[in-house]
């Protein structure tokens, strides 16, 4: 059953109407690093997004770069297939060869043009690289596209917090508002708090986007130290999949899983409900299939309690 009562947050101050949850999809079409066409393809996004749609989660992130444009390809087919309204996060890839004010319109135009759209409800910098485009050229480009309304609102991803103020200065002097930082936060990745990120973004009333909200899986209960299968893929090459990582996060794993079981939930989704409890913050776990989709779902409709939150505040401290 669809389930359309979703609360929605607003994106920083007055950018547009989004659930508490974003689904992920770099892995739609990404050969190089998520394996697309093995194992899973075409068939499989697609009814991923039916499920999400089904659940009343219809906000996507995606990026010009996810599988070369196929990510937002697919989005643009199964939108123009569905014909319901989603919002619809992309973002733009600062690199050498763009530098100019023209090069961000263009990417803009060739994103409306594969996601079938004609504006973009939150349109990101991937990463704050600046080689020969600067901050400013790039921000007042980017407030000249809000002002022609192919853009909605404009976000930022991987900016500490010294570069989301820089990008908030510019955009004011604009009339324009930053609406969010995309950065990887999670439970056992909460670096954001420490390093000033997440006090500038509710300073300046930026919404934060957690990308890697369950920490590459980690944060399922599906790992542990005393296992014996060792991971394939990307998670091969991250320390905190070894023993010793493992052994580490154990604490944090074990009292999310009992605090799951109280709700009759899984430990992820009660990860992903402690980023939504910290206000202001939208969890972007990834989604391969309609089964995952469902999985992230189940993170909405309830609420840990303070305690509880509090609880799991105090035991993953020691990753900030």
């Amino acid at each position: 059953m669809a389930n359309t009562q979703l609360q929605t947050v607003t994106l920083g101050l007055n950018g547009p109407q989004v659930p508490p949850l974003c689904i992920g999809t770099w892995a739609w079409g990404d050969k190089l690093v998520w394996n697309y066409g093995n194992g899973y393809g075409a068939a499989e996004v697609r009814q991923a997004y039916e499920a999400a749609i089904g659940a009343g989660i219809t906000f996507f992130d995606t990026a010009e770069v996810y599988g070369f444009g196929v990510s937002e390809s697919l989005i643009g087919e199964f939108m123009r297939e569905t014909n319901q309204p989603v919002q619809i996060a992309t973002k733009f890839g600062p690199a050498p060869w763009r530098w100019s004010a023209q090069s961000v319109s263009d990417a803009i135009t060739a994103s409306l043009k594969r996601l079938q759209i004609s504006q973009i409800d939150l349109y990101q910098v991937h990463w704050p690289v600046s080689f020969l485009l600067s901050q400013k050229t790039l921000m007042n480009a980017l407030a000249d596209e809000v002002k022609r309304g192919r853009i909605k609102a404009i976000g930022v991803s991987n900016y500490s917090a010294q570069q989301m103020q820089e990008a908030h200065q510019l955009l004011s002097s604009r009339g324009v508002p930053l609406a969010a930082n995309q950065v990887r936060y999670s439970l056992i990745n909460r670096n954001i708090e420490s390093d000033g990120i997440l006090d500038t973004a509710r300073d300046l009333g930026i919404t934060i986007l957690a990308y890697s909200p369950l920490a590459q899986g980690l944060l399922t209960g599906k790992y542990s130290a005393s296992q014996a299968q060792l991971p394939t893929g990307v998670r091969q090459f991250d320390s905190r999949f070894g023993r010793e990582g493992l052994a580490k996060i154990a604490p944090v794993i074990n009292l999310l899983s009992q605090i799951a079981d109280l709700h009759g939930r899984t430990p992820a989704q009660a990860a992903l409900n402690w980023l939504i409890a910290q206000g202001g913050v939208i969890p972007i776990p990834g989604a391969k299939t309609a089964k995952q989709v469902k999985q992230n779902a189940g993170a909405l409709g309830w609420k840990l309690s303070a305690g509880e939150v509090e609880q799991l505040d105090k035991i993953s401290r020691s990753f900030k």
